[in-house]
């Protein structure tokens, strides 16, 4: 089994900054892609971003010069900074790992808001 601990999400003002962090414990072996997908009410789960092992990353078109993923292969620990926050970047993020399955994390609120 293996668990995914998430931090720092909150609240911060349109153009603010956060960091989120994904932290990996249990029966790893090898992590292939970290990554979060987030959710807005009424909205469907959306990818974010992700980095693979090697640290070729992806990003939504609607993150893209804003975000930045970056992982600690020794600590199995991911970690998303969010600059220049939109109101429409409010959401649950959700982390996740692909071992030889998906693990989830529980999800951390950001709220953009004046």
């Amino acid at each position: 089994q293996v668990q995914l601990v998430e931090a720092g999400g909150g609240l911060v003002q349109p153009g603010g900054s956060l960091r989120l962090s994904c932290a990996a414990s249990g029966s790893i072996f090898s992590i292939n892609v970290m990554g979060w997908y987030r959710q807005a009410p009424g909205k469907e789960r959306e990818l974010v971003a992700r980095i693979g092992s090697s640290g070729v990353t992806n990003y939504a078109d609607s993150v893209k010069g804003r975000f930045t993923i970056s992982r600690d292969n020794g600590a199995n620990t991911a970690y998303l900074q969010m600059f220049s926050l939109k109101p429409e970047d409010t959401a649950v993020y959700y982390c996740y790992v692909a071992t030889s399955r998906l693990y989830w994390g529980q999800g951390t609120q950001v709220t953009v808001s004046s």
